[in-house]
C-alpha cells in the first residue's frame, strides 16, 4: 500500500514551496499527496465589524475554486501524482491532525511561518512537530 503525505496549503509563499516540495516527494516516493486547505473560522472582533458578515459570504464563495487553483499551481497533473485537495475551516493545527490521522499519513509537510506573533504564541509547524504522531518537515 501506497504511503500519504499530508500538505497544509494556503495562499503564503512557504506554503506553496511546501507543497512543491511534497509533490515532488509523492512522485519520487509513489506515494499520495493530500493537501489541506484550511481557512480560519471568523468571529472575535470580525462579527462586530462585519454585521451581515459579507466578507464570511466571499470566503466561502472563493473556497470552491482555490483547490483547483492549487492544484494548477503545483502542476500536479504533470507530474502524475495521484493528489486530493481538502478545504476545511476552523484551526489549522486541529485540522491538519484531522486530516493525517483519518488518512493513516506517513509525513506531514508544512511552510514556515512568517508572523512574528507565531514567535511568541507557536506556529502550527511548532505544534506539529511537538505532537510528534508524525513525521513533520518545514520547508522554509
Amino acid at each position: 500500500m501506497p504511503g500519504v503525505i499530508v500538505v497544509g496549503l494556503d495562499e503564503s509563499e512557504t506554503s506553496m514551496r511546501a507543497g512543491a516540495y511534497a509533490a515532488g516527494m509523492a512522485r519520487r516516493q509513489g506515494w499520495r499527496l493530500v493537501g489541506v486547505h484550511v481557512r480560519p473560522v471568523a468571529g472575535g472582533m470580525l462579527s462586530f465589524a462585519d454585521p451581515f458578515a459579507a466578507s464570511i459570504a466571499a470566503s466561502f464563495a472563493n473556497g470552491d475554486t482555490l483547490p483547483a487553483e492549487l492544484h494548477d499551481t503545483l502542476q500536479l497533473s504533470r507530474f502524475g501524482v495521484d493528489c486530493e485537495i481538502f478545504t476545511r475551516h476552523g484551526d489549522p493545527f486541529a485540522q491538519l491532525c484531522q486530516v493525517a490521522t483519518r488518512m493513516w499519513a506517513d509525513a506531514v509537510i508544512v511552510g514556515r511561518s512568517r508572523s512574528p506573533l507565531h514567535r511568541i504564541a507557536g506556529s502550527v509547524a511548532h505544534r506539529l512537530v511537538r505532537c510528534g504522531r508524525w513525521p513533520v518537515t518545514v520547508v522554509p
